[in-house]
């Protein structure tokens, strides 16, 4: 089951990817992480980024949270392999800074804030972050993504006291 979802994202990404590229598009970076639940829960969903002219594109779709806000970061390894998705250890912070909401001038650069679940689990997100890149020194690219199972407070160090790690996935380049 797990391998055909994925196969069919995959394809989705692959027919997405091959339109043409806009005007202004700087050379058309992709990457997408899928991600998986860690063991008891049942979070999946996907992550896709590209590069735009003033930042990174993030589109993210995830099913199988409970009503609410959960954290959601870009941590340091893209290695989900540890039950609890401790292999991924703490989040993408390559300049040192605290930890802060996505639009605070000084933040992680994995900090994505939270993603809100609707009453059926499901969260959408669409926006532009100004603090990713998909290439060149602070690349997202490799590394992992947790969702949390509680909210992001956007304030405790160095987490957000977000809680448990309930999905995990590693971006990988699209082709």
């Amino acid at each position: 089951m797990k391998k055909a979802w994925v196969a069919i994202l995959g394809a989705g990404l692959l027919i997405g990817c091959a339109g043409a590229k806009k005007a202004g598009e700087p050379k058309g970076l992709k990457a997408l992480c899928v991600l998986s639940p860690t063991q008891g829960n049942q979070v999946k969903g996907t992550v896709e980024f590209s590069q735009e002219k003033d930042g990174v594109r993030v589109v993210v779709m995830v099913e199988g949270l409970t009503p609410g806000k959960h954290g959601f970061h870009i941590h340091e390894k893209g290695d989900c392999s540890a039950p609890d998705a401790s292999s991924a250890k703490g989040h993408f912070n390559p300049a040192g800074h605290d930890h802060g909401a996505p639009s605070s001038k000084v933040r992680h650069a994995g900090d994505m804030g939270n993603l809100k679940a609707d009453s059926k689990g499901v969260a959408k997100m669409n926006y532009l972050d100004k603090h990713m890149v998909l290439e060149g020194k602070g690349s997202i690219v490799g590394k992992g993504i947790i969702v949390h199972e509680k909210e992001d407070d956007l304030k405790t160090q160095p987490t957000g006291n977000a809680g448990a790690r309930v999905a995990c996935g590693v971006i990988k380049k699209a082709k």
